[in-house]
């Protein structure tokens, strides 16, 4: 079939348990050979490995695919099978709505002869999709089953990656990972945090199982699961005693939770002490410096390792710094340059207005994409009628996020003088909402080795107002 000069291959397979794409190779091999018999010229193969059509999740090369296909990129698709495109009858009217907008009459199919391009070809696409949905239904009914059962039998789940602490069998203890499981619980229950415990685990070069850094989250999830204590989870939930031994005892890992809800019901870890927490960047690598307290002195510090990535090449004494930047947030405070800006962010009808802008311009968009749908206007005119609309929609959503910004500072900006008598009452949620209202972020460049004071030079302030 002649005239077709830039067709898409699309192909996927749900499960690829060996991780060699076996199956996809074999259909891009038919989908190729029926290009070559229709004559049609391929421009782009969209390949989704070992990814579900019948989930909902997002596919990448298949979301890339109507882009291209919206675009005008591509003038005909092939695909192995109408379940291979989509399982979700949705989706394919979703489909068959992006093909017919951008002009696209061939589509074709290695098996099940059909044409989405025709009426007779669309409705046996149809009953194929909706024949694959059921189909899908069905299965993840029956798999849901075999897994509820294998749970309660304590029996372990499969997967690609074996747990720590087990032998690729998911059952057999593995030693020395399993001492370290003991020690990791009984140093967290004696208060060590996740993050120090990380940076034990760094240090002692033990790697997760596949050869990475921990991180918090991934030790938090390791330290609650049931399977350390021998006992089978489903959905969360524990269903019953398992099939291997377990590693630490079932009371401790009650402890461990107990412990970690204590820690989430606080809201903090621990109290604040540090008015510029989130504010400060390191001069040498550009990552955020973190409180860090010793005996007799405070501290904002550049950290490596799990969790923080920086340098570890930057310290600052933490009294000094805050008070420099305070200060400075109270003489741009007093300063007449703030006080017009926020006079002007804080007309009466400013919000009102740029929220009846942001309605309307929204409004503006539904109509293009009706437009559009109803091919009243080309995806070349829908695009180029869509950017202006956008950079507005993305200004007056930039302009209303910095007036909600300024509500910290209601009735400072000029009373800088009294808002110092006041400092040291104020909490320090409150005293760093006010520097956060101000300040965006402060560099702090390197100083010299064994100085004793802070040189102003180190400090680079960039303002938010």
């Amino acid at each position: 079939m002649s005239g077709v000069r830039a067709a898409a291959v699309y192909a996927r397979i749900s499960s690829d348990t060996e991780g060699k794409a076996l199956g996809v190779t074999r259909q891009l091999e038919d989908c190729r050979r029926l290009a070559a018999q229709l004559g049609w010229t391929i421009a782009q193969e969209y390949v989704d490995n070992d990814l579900s059509a019948y989930s909902g999740k997002r596919r990448p090369a298949y979301q890339q695919l109507l882009t291209d296909v919206a675009d005008g990129l591509r003038d005909a698709v092939i695909c192995y099978h109408v379940d291979r495109l989509t399982r979700r009858p949705v989706e394919l009217e979703q489909f068959v709505t992006t093909v017919d907008a951008a002009g696209v009459r061939q589509v074709r199919f290695v098996s099940g002869d059909m044409d989405l391009g025709t009426g007779d070809g669309l409705l046996i696409g149809r009953i194929m999709a909706a024949v694959a949905a059921n189909e899908s239904a069905a299965k993840s009914r029956r798999m849901r089953r075999k897994w509820e059962q294998t749970a309660a039998q304590g029996v372990p789940h499969g997967g690609s990656v074996r747990p720590f602490g087990y032998e690729a069998d998911r059952i057999t203890v593995r030693p020395e990972e399993a001492e370290v499981i003991r020690q990791l619980v009984a140093r967290y229950l004696a208060g060590e945090s996740l993050r120090s415990l990380c940076t034990w685990l760094t240090d002692q070069s033990v790697s997760t199982v596949t050869g990475g850094e921990w991180r918090s989250p991934t030790l938090r999830g390791l330290l609650r699961s049931g399977r350390i204590a021998g006992l089978r989870e489903y959905r969360g939930e524990v269903v019953g005693p398992a099939q291997w031994a377990p590693i630490i005892d079932p009371a401790d890992r009650d402890r461990v939770l107990a412990r970690m809800a204590e820690r989430v019901a606080s809201g903090r870890r621990t109290p604040r002490r540090y008015v510029l927490s989130g504010l400060l960047r390191c001069g040498k690598c550009g990552g955020k410096l973190y409180a860090s307290r010793r005996e007799t002195s405070r501290r904002y510090v550049c950290l490596p390792g799990p969790d923080h990535g920086g340098c570890g090449r930057l310290t600052v004494v933490a009294e000094p710094l805050e008070a420099m930047l305070v200060e400075a947030v109270m003489q741009r405070l007093d300063g007449p340059e703030l006080a017009d800006t926020l006079a002007g962010r804080r007309s009466d009808s400013a919000a009102a207005e740029l929220s009846d802008g942001l309605a309307g311009d929204q409004e503006q968009l539904d109509e293009l994409a009706v437009m559009f749908g109803k091919q009243e206007i080309s995806a070349r005119e829908w695009r180029a009628a869509r950017e202006p609309i956008e950079r507005r929609i993305h200004d007056r959503q930039r302009r209303l996020s910095a007036l909600t910004q300024t509500d910290a500072l209601t009735g400072l900006p000029g009373n800088g003088g009294q808002l110092r008598d006041q400092w040291e009452s104020l909490s320090l949620s409150r005293q760093a909402a006010i520097v956060g209202a101000v300040l965006d972020h402060a560099v702090i460049e390197a100083g010299q080795l064994g100085a004793r004071s802070l040189d102003p030079s180190r400090v680079r302030a960039v303002w938010r107002l």
